[in-house]
């Protein structure tokens, strides 16, 4: 039988909440003899949470059940090639903040995004003035930056990786086979300076065909992320760097369903003529094509 939702606001009397926060002291108790102080610290806040928000919402046991469902659901849609449970994270913010808590600011240095669940190791490497797109579809991007660190120092042999969607809002390993395309990484000259050959990013929703995407749908919000261009930085006693590029004027930056977005990581994607010539010389068949600049300083490594 369906039990009545129960008023959030409603009194609770104090034998009740009594009662309540002794199974809450009895759970933290069980954790008291933990020989890992930071494992000790994060179970018991975790728990006190859990708890609170259990008697904050008043949780009826139709809810707990349809939310064991989802969990349930959300793993069994999880495989090597999609990630739900990131997917989940993104969506309820929890990944920005883990990366806020993660990177605190240090003087310029570039701000951190969502890493997102479609990065691929081993990706090939490209020379200076490369392309990245291995035959994804999309108009031509032409990237290109500098490397610093916070004092203003360039930093050489910096690897930059780069991965982004195609213009249909697919990445390579959304399509089921072997392919490895729009993505690649490439290393700084002496001078900190780097160059490749991308696509313009277009808007694409994260895949909602699943457990995360009918949460979206109930909760009335869109899937759809803003256009970006996404980087992993990484250099010797520098902080590893993660964050994307979004393209000023999309129409979802102020929406985008991951909360991802941050004013100091929108650029300008200048769109060229067709007859301008390209930075490398490279012939582009009487296309048009973007070329955009970002400068990245990476902050000290903390750790």
């Amino acid at each position: 039988m369906t039990r009545s939702t129960p008023t959030p606001s409603a009194v609770v009397p104090a034998e009740q909440q009594e009662r309540e926060a002794a199974i809450t002291r009895q759970v933290l108790d069980s954790f008291a003899n933990c020989p890992d102080p930071r494992l000790q610290h994060v179970l018991q806040s975790l728990v006190q949470h859990l708890h609170a928000f259990v008697r904050e919402v008043r949780l009826t046991e139709d809810e707990w059940t349809k939310g064991i469902e989802f969990l349930t659901r959300t793993g069994h849609i999880t495989d090597e090639r999609r990630q739900e449970f990131i997917l989940l994270s993104d969506v309820l913010g929890v990944s920005m903040q883990t990366v806020a808590v993660n990177n605190e600011a240090s003087g310029d240095a570039t701000e951190a995004t969502v890493f997102g669940p479609f990065f691929v190791e081993n990706s090939p490497r490209i020379e200076h003035g490369g392309d990245i797109s291995f035959g994804a579809a999309g108009e031509p991007c032409w990237v290109e930056g500098t490397v610093t660190d916070t004092a203003g120092k360039p930093v050489p042999e910096a690897r930059i990786e780069v991965w982004e969607a195609d213009e249909d809002g697919f990445y390579d390993t959304q399509y089921g086979d072997d392919r490895m395309a729009a993505r690649a990484h490439v290393f700084t000259d002496s001078e900190g300076r780097y160059s490749f050959w991308g696509l313009t990013p277009t808007p694409y929703p994260i895949p909602h065909d699943g457990p995360v995407g009918g949460l979206l749908a109930a909760a009335g919000r869109s899937p759809m992320r803003a256009s970006h261009l996404h980087f992993m930085v990484s250099a010797p006693e520098l902080r590893t760097l993660v964050t994307h590029i979004f393209v000023r004027g999309d129409e979802f930056l102020d929406k985008d369903s991951v909360f991802g977005v941050k004013e100091s990581l929108v650029k300008d994607f200048q769109v060229q003529r067709a007859d301008a010539p390209a930075p490398d010389g490279r012939e582009l068949s009487d296309r048009t094509w973007r070329r955009v600049r970002f400068d990245i300083v990476l902050a000290p490594d903390a750790s």
